[in-house]
């Protein structure tokens, strides 16, 4: 019985985040495809008026149900006097559709994901920007699994930038606690860096392990949902919610 009890709260702890956000959340998880506006959110700044490189990375709650679970996270960098962004992400359609899921090109950096508001969890500006530009670019198209999607629990858009940050240590990033595949290791191993490269992780194929660095703090993953806590904030990391807590974003 008392294993029952702490399975059942377990259970509950993993699923009480993502319905609370789905019940309560801003991000449309019923939307259209068709319809769902794919528009510039209006926070990446203007190549036009911006001759500095520019190196951001976005996340965006995924489309529909996955939405009250996870986020998509892509990258976007702008080289010094460059008139566009080259935005870098894995999209899940194009594999369904028989391409390799990587898409490298020209286009708006900091669009809606099918109507769910972006936000920028790394930028970069300037000198140190500009010298990260070449490794993120060969970064992404190193990504091992150009040729292989999954959802859960990956590889997917995450594990793509998760490979992006694990390559270059520049970054420092440490990715949302609802970016659900960026524990999927497979091609670095049971033991890897952690993606923002302060630290390491234990994993197996993103379903069970744990992450110590100093950038994430201390992270559990069971089933690819993550609970842990960052103590530079402090916050609380939770499934479905993500930060909670003072500093949180």
């Amino acid at each position: 019985m008392r294993w029952l009890k702490i399975l059942t709260l377990a259970v509950l702890a993993m699923f009480c985040g993502p319905l609370g956000f789905a019940a309560l959340g801003d991000a449309q998880l019923a939307a259209d495809w068709r319809t769902a506006s794919r528009e510039s959110a209006g926070i990446a700044p203007d190549p036009a008026t911006t001759p500095e490189a520019v190196v951001q990375i976005y996340a965006a709650r995924a489309f529909n149900w996955r939405g009250a679970f996870a986020v998509h996270t892509w990258v976007a960098v702008k080289p010094e006097n460059a008139p566009d962004f080259v935005v870098m992400h894995v999209i899940g359609w194009r594999h369904f559709h028989g391409a390799s899921p990587v898409a490298i090109g020209r286009d708006v950096p900091d669009r809606r994901w099918y109507g769910n508001l972006p936000e920028i969890i790394l930028d970069m500006r300037g000198p140190e920007a500009q010298a990260v530009i070449p490794k993120i670019i060969a970064a992404a198209r190193s990504y091992p699994y150009a040729d292989f999607y999954r959802t859960w629990p990956g590889p997917n858009s995450n594990t793509f930038v998760a490979h992006i940050g694990r390559s270059v240590p520049e970054l420092r990033l440490s990715l949302p606690a609802t970016a659900i595949g960026k524990d999927w290791t497979a091609q670095e191993g049971l033991i890897a860096k952690a993606p923002s490269n302060t630290g390491y992780q234990l994993s197996l194929f993103g379903l069970l392990g744990v992450l110590v660095a100093a950038e994430e703090g201390v992270e559990l993953n069971l089933l690819s949902l993550t609970f842990g806590i960052d103590p530079t904030g402090p916050a609380l990391k939770l499934p479905g919610i993500g930060r909670l807590g003072w500093g949180a974003g």
